[in-house]
């Protein structure tokens, strides 16, 4: 007999796995299904995020972060250190730890909310009385009733077409993930977020980094003054990058990876690497849901149509996340469970999309919300821009690491903050005070009137706060 449900949650990944929680908070009866399996099959929920993504990704860079620090900043602390030695196996496994810690914190969170959770794949059956029918295939199949069905598949990285993944040779974030050794040339397709942080990964533990960018501008979605800081930056370290491409051909064999460009100026360009990460954006889940059975309405991209709300074309049935419109980010993904769960209780759930910031682990960070100079030019918004450099932050001088700016843009008339653009050390912390500002609707005039702790990085923000009157005290 089919168990009932107020509610099942298909996907465990950020939107999903947060939403079962809200919903179980709110009262319901929840289930939520997910099929992502550790290598001996045990349940490893938290979907791209937690297994290949945000957080292993993370994982690599602090570890990377620490491996470049002991080789070429620790001297000028007064830490002389002598042969370095790199056990990538030993970084790789705790990379593996971190994602296994998470993976049981979510499942001990369905626990305590007393979330039902399956493993296995989630598809539609049809719609019974009672809401919908839906099966979970996994080593045991089970028929579930919910009155209520979110749909949370996520995504699912994008091919170069006539390059498939090999997770060897050519490798998505999941094999960027898992190097067994450091390659020699290491070639980047797409200097998007998960190319320049992978990247930086393997540059610092010693590859020859080089990424091909089809976009004629680095970083086209960043604001432009902090995308040239950002390349200055990443040159400097080592990463090569090139923008403006056209691949024409690739050849992938058992020893590597050939590919045949065209660079910005038209001219005819050969790379040959040991491996090649190809980071050209994501595709929704869709696959295994049965969708078309039960009419479920996708748009031309392949994205589950929604409204606002999340709601889909079939009653009671929504979807958020990667696999509805809007930014790939998990933390957006979160927003929309909560949203959606709230919505379903009778509450009114709200996500504001012109405040979700957005956030890239390299060194330096960049991190921004709202819009940049050339939206808010192309907009024809009058606007105040006000800036300060870390060179100029006491904390930053401490720290040793200097590089950058936080930039802040307000409305000419109001005051109004308009977008925030940081690219230096912990941008994607500072990036909470100018989110926050902009949620209340909040003048570049309050961040400058409240008191910053010193000496701390977030002074900056004040500094450039105060930039936007002309009136900074430090520089």
């Amino acid at each position: 007999m089919a168990k009932q449900f107020d509610l099942v949650v298909i996907g465990a990944g950020p939107g999903g796995y947060i939403a079962a929680i809200r919903a179980a908070q709110l009262g319901m009866n929840v289930a939520c299904i997910d099929a992502w399996s550790t290598a001996d099959g045990k349940p490893a929920p938290g979907g791209t995020c937690t297994n290949v993504g945000c957080i292993p990704s993370k994982a690599l860079l602090q570890s990377s972060e620490h491996y470049e620090q002991v080789n070429h900043h620790f001297a000028e602390h007064g830490i002389e250190v002598k042969g370095v030695n790199l056990k990538l196996e030993t970084l790789i496994g705790r990379k593996d730890t971190v994602v296994k810690q998470n993976n049981d914190g979510i499942l001990y969170l369905f626990k305590k909310n007393k979330v039902t959770f399956f493993h296995g794949m989630g598809s539609f059956s049809g719609q019974v009385d009672g809401g919908w029918s839906i099966k979970v295939s996994g080593k045991a199949e089970e028929e579930l009733v919910a009155k209520h069905v979110i749909v949370a598949t996520g995504s699912t990285p994008r091919q170069l077409p006539g390059l498939e993944f090999d997770e060897t040779t050519v490798l998505s974030n999941d094999g960027a993930l898992r190097i067994p050794a450091v390659p020699k040339k290491l070639g980047v397709i797409g200097a998007g977020v998960i190319g320049l942080e992978l990247g930086s990964v393997w540059r610092r533990l010693g590859a020859e980094v080089t990424v091909l960018e089809a976009m004629p501008e680095f970083l086209a979605v960043a604001d432009q003054q902090v995308a040239k800081e950002a390349l200055k930056a990443f040159t400097k370290q080592g990463l090569k990058i090139h923008t403006g491409v056209k691949i024409t051909e690739t050849k992938a064999g058992a020893k590597g990876v050939t590919i045949n460009y065209t660079d910005s100026s038209g001219a005819e360009q050969k790379l040959a690497v040991d491996k090649l990460i190809v980071s050209i954006g994501r595709v929704p889940n869709v696959q295994g849901l049965n969708a078309e059975s039960v009419g479920l309405k996708l748009d031309e991209r392949g994205f589950i149509a929604v409204d606002d709300e999340c709601r889909t074309n079939l009653p009671n049935v929504w979807a958020v996340g990667d696999v509805v419109r809007g930014p790939m980010l998990a933390h957006k993904a979160e927003e929309e469970g909560v949203a959606v769960a709230e919505r379903i209780g009778g509450q009114h759930g709200h996500v504001n999309f012109a405040t979700i910031p957005s956030v890239i682990y390299t060194s330096p960070e960049i991190a921004w919300v709202g819009r940049n100079e050339q939206q808010l030019k192309n907009d024809g918004v009058e606007y105040k821009a006000g800036s300060f450099p870390f060179m100029a932050n006491g904390r930053a001088r401490a720290l040793g690491d200097t590089t950058g700016f936080v930039k802040i843009l307000a409305d000419a008339k109001t005051d109004e903050v308009l977008g925030v653009h940081i690219i230096g050390p912990m941008a994607s912390e500072l990036i909470a005070e100018a989110v926050t500002i902009m949620e209340f609707r909040g003048a570049a005039e309050d961040i400058a009137r409240i008191c910053h702790a010193h000496p701390t990085l977030s002074e900056a923000v004040k500094e450039a706060a105060l930039a936007v009157d002309k009136r900074t005290l430090n520089f």
